[in-house]
This record gives structure tokens, sequence and C-alpha cells, in this order.
């Protein structure tokens, strides 16, 4: 579609930047050196590696450094813990301490060089972990676990402490787990329990509870990483490795700031490879949250509309409440892709039917109206007078006899129905008891999704804690809103992970003609003139209107002759942000008297302002059109971001606008264009023609193109108003503003 702009080069040019600049190749990529074809155009990894964490959470030998058993002393109760998680997973433990000679009985290495054999994981209780680490080195220990506090989260000293130990880790070849972490990786998990389970990540290990025990429910867990403050293991580190896990059929995440945007989304892309649900909750939706967050892990929590989007780029599922993390994750990791989309309410209620139906229909899931033969079908069973359409109202007395899984199993067999939603108010036995009994039976007979919301405050009731939860096939809810969420993520994850093709995979490794066009137009730590920015725009070929740049009236006139009347003048200035608002714009000049005029005040104007100019630009005028912005900003977590949205001044008064991180494709750059409010607008509407979205899409993918290949260097880019033309005409960038690092 973009031709040379977006086309493949060798990989030799690659390889040849990479020799010429002194890059060194990547970290490595599933346990081998990454390759130069492993890079993008910037030198940043494709693909995440996978840390082999398989001896951390199944060690064979484990190290307590700091072990106690003292009783009274926070150390004892921590080596007492580790002591029976070591036993449960088969590992050999011992304790070190340089003052006792046994520990719980267990004779006590005075130093880690006493250590009697090689460990693969040596837990540090002690408030300076530093010197241990040194120590640790020498003996080759796989991976260390520091609780201790007092470092990022507490400031600039503690930040600077932090990355003292993050350094002398590195240096170590240990990966480490902490600071700031608990024993939340060393809890006892339920091992009668079948089926896919959830592994889970918390920035906040008490964040993680209400997951945790989803095992009282029945629901399995395989891993918990409590990743603290992320010296070094991040949690896109862990999540890479459980998206590889057999096991795992969820993956939920607690995330209070990331340590690396880039690593998060290559870990958030390999899970999306693998098809793995990743369900997040990530604090820093408002400026308190963000800040409270950074107070306690000393992450960034990043612009939070670019996070979302980001997030929703690879298929993270975000939600908001830990009630709906415990819940979405749930269902996503047991319930079986479904076959269809369409979502059927069935209630013994006509009013809490209807509810349900306008909750449901609001957040975007898709209830059909049964067909006249399966609405004939149904009245069988259920009197005339109520309506079966979707949803379907039983009226109560049916599902007490045989006629309830009559009604259960005919709705089921409607191909165009995916999910059966049945919202119980409150228990009202006998048949709130048997209705739910042939919800079980029949969920175990279909592949569809078959969902009950048990609304009682109670939930001590049989019907309930024996029969619902007794169930790995029924999706059992509390809450009408939790049940909602999460059977929207789960049609969504499927449909994400159907059409999901890794950005990475088609990423570009070399560099295009382009780059080396624009980067001589690139003036450090300078904000280009419209002029000079156009320029940037021509070299990756983005159509711009045809222009002169003039330094006299004279001059003015001939370029007018040559665009072609009517024409647009403007001041062209590295200096000048905001030219409407300083009378440096003139449009609609038809005849050479009113350009000579509008020369000479353009250039009076930019004299009083004090504002130094580099020409007059004399440009065509473009009218009939869609103004949009295509943009590129720095985001402190993620590094470039692509934006496009409703321009002119419906910019900053709508502020409608659509946000991706590259890499991405076309089908990304059309998504973003769909998102919009204004997407009508881009339609046609009232009278207009539909726009050019071919060409708007053209002009997202090779601004994508310049944000990857100039990099930090491009600070800032700014095309506002790109007029998008009637369909087929193209689009035109109007105005651009263009600011180098």
């Amino acid at each position: 579609m973009l031709g040379s702009t977006h086309g493949t080069f060798t990989t030799d040019s690659r390889r040849a930047r990479v020799i010429a600049c002194g890059e060194q190749p990547g970290p490595a990529v599933h346990g081998r050196p990454a390759e130069v074809d492993d890079l993008d155009v910037s030198g940043r990894p494709l693909y995440a590696a996978v840390p082999d964490l398989d001896r951390f959470f199944r060690p064979e030998s484990v190290a307590v450094i700091g072990a106690s058993d003292t009783e009274g002393r926070p150390n004892t109760g921590v080596t007492r813990q580790l002591l029976t998680w070591a036993e449960r997973v088969g590992a050999r433990l011992h304790p070190v301490h340089p003052t006792r000679p046994s520990v719980f009985g267990i004779p006590c290495c005075p130093s880690v060089a006493d250590l009697p054999e090689q460990v693969d994981l040596a837990v540090l209780l002690v408030s300076d972990p530093l010197p241990v680490i040194d120590e640790l080195a020498e003996t080759k220990v796989k991976f260390a676990v520091v609780f201790a506090s007092g470092f990022a989260e507490t400031g600039e000293a503690g930040a600077a402490a932090q990355a003292r130990l993050a350094t002398a880790v590195e240096r170590s070849g240990i990966r480490l787990l902490g600071p700031n972490t608990n024993l939340n990786a060393f809890e006892e998990f339920r091992d009668d329990l079948d089926g896919p389970a959830i592994a889970l990540i918390t920035q906040s290990g008490h964040q993680g509870r209400p997951v945790f025990a989803l095992q009282e429910l029945g629901i399995r867990l395989s891993h918990w990483a409590p990743t603290g403050n992320e010296a070094d293991l991040e949690t896109a580190d862990f999540l890479s490795y459980f998206a590889e896990r057999p096991e795992v059929g969820a993956i939920a995440c607690y995330v209070e700031g990331l340590k690396d945007g880039r690593s998060f989304l290559l870990a958030a892309d390999r899970a999306a490879r693998r098809g793995v649900p990743v369900v997040a909750v990530k604090v820093g939706r408002t400026e308190t949250g963000a800040r409270t967050a950074a107070s306690h892990t000393g992450k960034l929590t990043g612009a939070d509309a670019v996070v979302d989007a980001a997030m929703r780029q690879y298929g993270v599922i975000r939600v908001d409440g830990l009630d709906e993390l415990q819940d979405t994750a749930a269902l996503l990791a047991r319930a079986r892709p479904p076959v269809a989309d369409g979502v059927v309410v069935y209630s013994i209620s006509g009013g809490t039917g209807a509810h349900f139906a306008d909750l449901a229909t609001e957040a975007g899931l898709r209830l059909p109206e049964l067909s006249q033969g399966k609405q004939a079908e149904l009245h069988q069973w259920i009197p005339e007078y109520l309506s079966v359409a979707n949803p379907v109202d039983n009226g109560g007395h049916p599902v007490g006899d045989w006629r309830g899984r009559k009604i259960i199993d005919a709705i089921l067999d409607d191909p165009e129905v995916g999910v059966l939603i049945c919202p119980v108010t409150g228990p009202f036995p006998p048949l709130s008891d048997r209705l739910v009994r042939d919800l079980v039976d029949a969920a175990e007979r279909t592949d569809k999704l078959v969902c009950v919301v048990w609304g009682s405050p109670v939930g001590t009731e049989p019907a309930y804690r024996e029969v619902l939860l007794g169930s790995s096939r029924v999706a059992t809810f509390r809450t009408v809103a939790n049940c909602i969420t999460a059977v929207r993520a789960h049609l969504d994850h499927h449909r994400f992970a159907t059409r999901y093709r890794s950005p990475f995979d088609s990423a570009a490794r070399t560099l295009s003609p382009s780059f080396r066009k624009a980067r001589a137009l690139m003036r450090p730590g300078q904000q280009l003139s419209e002029h000079a920015a156009k320029q940037l725009l021509r070299a990756y070929g983005i159509r711009v209107p045809r222009e002169q740049l003039v330094t006299s009236a004279a001059a003015a006139v001939r370029a007018a002759g040559l665009v072609g009347y009517p024409v647009v003048m403007k001041a062209s200035g590295a200096r000048i942000a905001h030219k409407t608002e300083l009378g440096l714009v003139k449009i609609g000049l038809t005849s050479a008297s009113q350009v000579r005029d509008a020369y000479r005040e353009l250039t009076d104007i930019a004299r009083y302002e004090d504002v130094p100019l580099d020409g007059v630009l004399v440009c065509q005028m473009v009218e009939r059109g869609v103004e949009m912005v295509v943009g590129v900003t720095h985001d402190e977590l993620f590094g470039p971001t692509v934006t496009v949205g409703l321009g002119g001044v419906l910019v900053e008064v709508l502020r409608d606008t659509a946000v991706r991180v590259p890499p991405f494709g076309e089908e990304q750059a059309r998504d973003m264009c769909a998102e919009l409010r204004g997407r009508a607008l881009l339609d046609g509407v009232r009278g207009r023609p539909p726009a050019d979205v071919d060409a708007l899409v053209e002009v997202v993918l090779r601004v994508e193109r310049m944000a990857l290949e100039l990099g930090d260097d491009l600070a800032e880019l700014d095309i506002n108003p790109l007029m998008v033309l009637p369909r087929g005409q193209g689009a035109v960038a109007l105005d651009a503003l263009a600011v180098c690092r």
C-alpha cells in the first residue's frame, strides 16, 4: 500500500547501520542471542525474551539468608513459611546465619560461602541486600528474593539505592525478585483442582488476595508473582513466562506502574500470539491514583490514555476493580471459545430480564431477536402472553417441572446463540433450585457458555454453594455488572485472537530511503518552520499543497500565479507555533494586489511581534474535505506514539483522538479511525461525500514509519489540519509543526 516508504529492505543495510553506529545485538530471545533480524529500525528487540523461571517456582535447593527460629521475630515467621513451602515443592532448605548453629533443627551455615551445594534460590531476610548479592554471585545462585523496603518507593535516596542494587544484580548474573516484595510466591496452592489455571502477577501483594481466594470457589491458580519494585525481574518477564506455560488459561495482573513500556508490549504480544488472555487492573486513571502508585512502587505510571490504548492494541483486557479482575480472569481461564456472539437473557421475571437486557446492550453485547420459529417452539412451554423474543421470560412456573430443561435446551440449540445468561435476583426455592440444576446439567452437554448471576446477598444457599460452584461448566457471578464485563471480555478476547497478527513480525528491520532525506532536515533542539516541517513530510511521501516560500512581495505575486488562485499566505518561521492567533494567515486571496498587500501585512505583524521569519508561504488553497489531525508525541513509558483525530479547531474543543504505539499495521490504523466519536464525518454527513479514508490510513502509516525511524530525534509532530478529500482524491497536509530533540 505504501510503496517504497513502507517496503522491505535488505538485512545487510540494517546490519551495516548496527556496525556503523557501534550497536550490539539485542538481548536474548528464547534463550539465544538476538540476531540483527530480531531488531527493529531503532535497534530494539522485536520479540520478548522468555526467562527460564522453572527453578524459581520449583527449586531443588533454597538458601534463607538471615533465617531465624526465635519466636516473635519477623524473620521467624518467614522462615517457617519458607520451610513449609520447600517441603511442599520438594526443595532442600539451607538456613544461613552467622551466629546460629541451627534453625528449626536444620544445621545453619554461617555464610553464603559455606553453603553445602549450589542453590537455585536465595531468599534474603536482611535489611541491606547489596553485600549479599556479591557473595551469592560467587556461588552461582540462579535467583534471589529481596523483601527489604526503603528503595525507589521512598524517593530519590531510595531510588539511588535501588539503582545500585540493580547494577549489582546485573553484574552478578542473578535474577532478582524485589525489593519491596513479599511471600506471595510461596503460598500454598490447592493441587486438587482441575482445568486451566490463573497465573497471578501483582505489584501489591494484598491486591492479589481476591484472585488467590478463587481457589475456595473451585478455580485453579498455578502461580503468583509479587514483583514489588522490579529492580530486575518485572511484570513483563512473568507475563512472557506464564504465556508459555501449558497449564495457564489466563493471566491476571495488578499493575501500579510499568518498568519499561516496550518490554510490557513485547510480553503482551507473546501472550496474544499464544492466545492466552491477559486481564489487568492498571492503577493511574486519575492524577491521585498515579501519584499514589508511584510512591508505592517507584514505577512510571504513564499517560493513562496511552496505557489504555497500548493495552487494547495487544489484547490486554483492562478492568477497574479487583472483583472484575477476579470474575473476568476466572471466566476467560475456563470458558471454551464462543461458537457465536449472540447473547440470550433468560429469567423467571420479565422485569429482571428487561433490566439485564438494557445493561447488556448498553455495554455492547449483541442480544439478537430469536426467530419466529424459535419463539413458536418456546411457546410450547411458555404462555403466549410472555415475551420470548430475547430476553426470554418464562413467568416462573415452567422452571419447576420438566418444561424448564426443554426451554434451556431449545435456546442453546439456536445457532445464533453463543451465550445464555440467567440472572437469579434472589433464591426462590424450589423454583430456583430446579432452575440452577437444569442450567448445570444443560451446560454439561453444550459447548456454549452458560452464565448465572446469583443475586442473593447471603450466598450460603445449597443451590449456590453446592450446585453452581460445584460445576466447572457454569460461570457463576454475584453481580450483574461483573457478569456483563466478563462476558464482553470473553467475546472481545476471542474476536481479537482470531484476527491478531503481531505487528512485530512485519515491523521494519531496516531504514527506508526516506530516513536519510528526513535526517538531513532535522535541527537538534529546534522547532522547524512550517516550510521545513512540510519538507519533512514530503520526505516520507506525505502530500502537501503546492506552495512556494518567498521573501518579497513581487516574488509572492509570481508564486501565486504558479500555484494558482485562490491562494493562502502564511508567515513561516521556526518560532511561530500559532499563526492564526497572531494574524499571520491570510486565506482566499484572488488577485495580485491582494497578494502584495497580504505580504506586507504579514511581514509587518511579524516585525511588530518580534517573530523572525524565513519567508512567507504562498500556498494552494484546499477547501473541500474533512479536517483531521495526525501527530507524534513521546510517552515516558512507551516512547513515540501516533495520534489521529478530528482536526482544525475541533482538536482542542472535542479532544476526539485515538492513539497507538508503533509498530502497528494497516488494520490498527483503520481501527484508530473507527474509534473516533466523529467517525461519521469521514463517512459523509448532510450530503457531503465520503472522505478518502484509505488516504488517511496511508498518512497514519507513513507518520508511524517516521516515528519509528526518527525515534527520539523527533520530539513532536503535529499535522493539523490534514485535509482528507472526497474518496479517491487523497489527503493533503495543510499545516505542520515539528520539534526536534
